[in-house]
């Protein structure tokens, strides 16, 4: 899908590049999903699932609405994620996806961890979702601190009958039962010694140095389960330093300086994992969007990162694979 703030299209193309067919349902059309919650998920070999704010609509690849069924309560319309790499996961006939939290979730600590539900599952077929797991007891979320606004945004991935999941900032990749248990399997630890992330306060505040943390604390930002190995995009987050001087207040010219040469310095990078967690490779994701990571029919694939210099009316996906050495 191509989208910018006055414009959605959905383009559908095969695996040589060639473009089948295009066209938009969004805006004033008759059958508009509205407004888009998540990215397009194919659900068929000639169909795809759009989790929009009027529902679940199945469209065919001509663009005729095949199926609309409507939400059972109203969804969260100020979350979405319809980013290539970070949207449902398909399990069952059910997909998941996260369950925003209300915004005064960073006011609070211990009760809004201890009740929230991270994930949620969404039924196409009857328009209901149903939230499941807690933070586990042993997470930094309930250490008793406070975060900024979605810390805990979690990544994850379904396969083998279980869920991976990371939430947000903490290093850590929890194991859930898929069955409606949704019981806790077990803990990964990620061996990243250069992750510098935001641990928590002890005290609420509306200082934009602890809201600012947003901006530099270390996160993980997708993960795949790609045959026996974990493949983590990653923001490595800065240095105290750093930190110290993203706070300072700046000139136009200062700022665009001072953030053009954080970006330089620490880029997204890939690491790659064993079941046990331990780091296998670990790299700059150049030329490629490491954020993109999708599995399709068993093969990995990302998205070309955009030339700022060269402007192109295509992009580009590349099919991956992983070289691991002895």
């Amino acid at each position: 899908m191509e989208h910018s703030e006055t414009s959605q299209k959905i383009t559908i193309a095969d695996f040589d590049g060639a473009i089948l067919n295009s066209f938009s349902k969004w805006g004033d059309v008759p059958d508009s999903y509205g407004n888009l919650l998540a990215a397009l998920k194919f659900n068929g070999s000639n169909s795809f699932l759009a989790y929009g704010t009027k529902g679940f609509l199945t469209y065919d690849f001509d663009g005729r609405l095949q199926q609309l069924v409507k939400h059972s309560e109203s969804p969260n319309q100020s979350f979405s994620r319809i980013g290539l790499g970070r949207g449902m996961e398909e399990s069952q006939g059910q997909y998941l996806y996260v369950n925003p939290s209300p915004r005064s979730a960073s006011n609070s600590k211990d009760r809004f961890y201890e009740e929230h539900c991270p994930l949620i599952w969404l039924d196409p077929k009857t328009g209901e979702n149903e939230p499941i797991i807690y933070f586990p007891e042993t997470s930094i979320f309930r250490s008793g601190k406070y975060f900024f606004s979605n810390a805990w945004d979690p990544v994850f991935t379904v396969t083998d009958n279980l869920i991976y999941v990371v939430f947000g900032l903490e290093p850590t990749i929890y194991v859930f039962e898929i069955d409606a248990s949704h019981s806790l399997v077990s803990s990964i630890p990620l061996d990243l010694p250069d992750f510098r992330f935001f641990e928590g306060a002890e005290n609420f505040s509306d200082d934009v140095r602890f809201f600012g943390q947003a901006r530099t604390s270390g996160r993980i930002r997708n993960i795949k389960k790609f045959s026996k190995y974990f493949i983590v995009n990653y923001f490595p987050g800065y240095e105290r330093m750093d930190i110290e001087e993203a706070f300072v207040n700046k000139s136009p010219y200062e700022a665009k300086v001072f953030w053009g040469r954080m970006r330089e310095k620490y880029p997204n990078r890939i690491a790659i994992f064993d079941s046990s967690g331990t780091r296998l490779n670990d790299f700059e994701s150049k030329g490629l969007i490491a954020s993109s990571m999708v599995l399709r029919n068993g093969e990995l694939w990302l998205m070309e990162e955009p030339d700022d210099e060269v402007e192109k009316d295509y992009f580009r996906l590349f099919r991956v694979g992983l070289k691991i050495e002895d």
